[in-house]
């Protein structure tokens, strides 16, 4: 699910605690948690619903100005059923505390360079978490498509693999374009040491 600033924002603060999105099939369940740079989501429930069925508490819980606005979005949004989605914070994104712990042991050390090279393996391209580091280490703030460019590589290939190294703590995304995290300077750093 995706969510405009003002809706994470609304998330955050607790005044928004449920979503309308129109879908083919529901995209999440209970139990469903999403991280967002608010923090991570959980869904707590995920109901059909008729137009007919929504108030205009739920609008305004919804972060509309009421239930007019909140059914000309959705009509905008084109067909599908309409699912009412209950959601809550529940709590910070883990990976900004792990981008963050930058003494790294030398067990940390091997258990990074481990899954580097699982993700390196697994690339029909050969080996290429070492280059990504490195060139977001040389370009913080570069758009990705310039990013992936300057690698020949097409723009979201490069995003997915940007995205597991944020999954290991070595990242993290800017407004514009990705900078290393203190534990992938880190890791740079005490890789290059020897």
């Amino acid at each position: 699910m995706l969510f405009t600033a003002q809706a994470l924002d609304g998330l955050a603060s607790g005044a928004i605690t449920v979503a309308f999105r129109r879908w083919d099939r529901p995209r999440v369940r209970p139990g469903t948690r999403m991280r967002t740079r608010i923090g991570v989501l959980e869904v707590d429930s995920v109901t059909a619903v008729s137009a007919s069925e929504i108030t205009e508490k739920e609008a305004q819980r919804a972060g509309f100005g009421g239930r007019h606005d909140l059914l000309k979005e959705l009509a905008r949004r084109g067909r599908g059923r309409t699912y009412r989605v209950e959601l809550h914070l529940a709590g910070p994104d883990p990976r900004v505390a792990l981008r963050n712990r930058d003494a790294l042991s030398p067990t940390d050390l091997r258990e990074i360079g481990a899954r580097l090279a699982r993700l390196d393996g697994a690339s029909r391209g050969g080996p290429w978490t070492g280059r990504v580091l490195e060139l977001i280490e040389d370009r913080p703030g570069v758009r990705a498509a310039e990013l992936a460019a300057s690698l020949g590589s097409e723009k979201q290939p490069f995003k997915r693999r940007v995205r597991g190294l944020k999954e290991l703590g070595l990242t993290e995304s800017l407004e514009v374009g990705y900078r290393l995290s203190p534990r992938g300077r880190a890791y740079l750093g005490r890789r290059r040491s020897g």
